[in-house]
């Protein structure tokens, strides 16, 4: 079992840059494939960017390709999110998570397929 702890979050005026970071404990991080998912007011958790277990494969959904970076650091255990360009409709809870995998190169973009989630952290941006 692995716990996962966020930060990072904060208000940005649009334009702006955040770092999101996950620091996993207990079974070693390297051992899941890792995600980062959003929730806005009144809305669905959505899918954001994933990264498989080796950190070679990485997946963005639409809205943020471009402007995100997933990254992770095995040796530290860390997975981090990089925010560029933020728009005010960027605004929402982000959560990390972790999910079970076999392969190194497995990307996981499936919030079902999600085993373990962090608390989340807020971001806003305001315009």
């Amino acid at each position: 079992q692995v716990q996962l702890v966020e930060s990072g979050g904060g208000l940005v005026q649009a334009g702006g840059s955040l770092r999101l970071s996950c620091a996993a404990s207990g079974r070693t991080g390297s051992s899941y494939a890792m995600g980062w998912f959003r929730q806005a007011p009144g809305k669905e958790r959505e899918f954001v960017a994933a990264i498989s277990r080796s950190g070679y494969s990485t997946n963005y959904a639409d809205s943020v390709k471009g402007r995100f970076t997933i990254s992770r650091d095995n040796a530290n255990d860390t997975m981090y999110l990089q925010m560029n360009s933020l728009k005010p409709e960027d605004t929402a809870v982000y959560y990390c998570a972790a999910a079970d995998s076999w392969s190194r190169q497995e990307v996981v973009v499936t919030l079902i397929r999600y085993d373990y989630w962090g608390q989340g952290t807020q971001v806003t941006v305001s315009s």
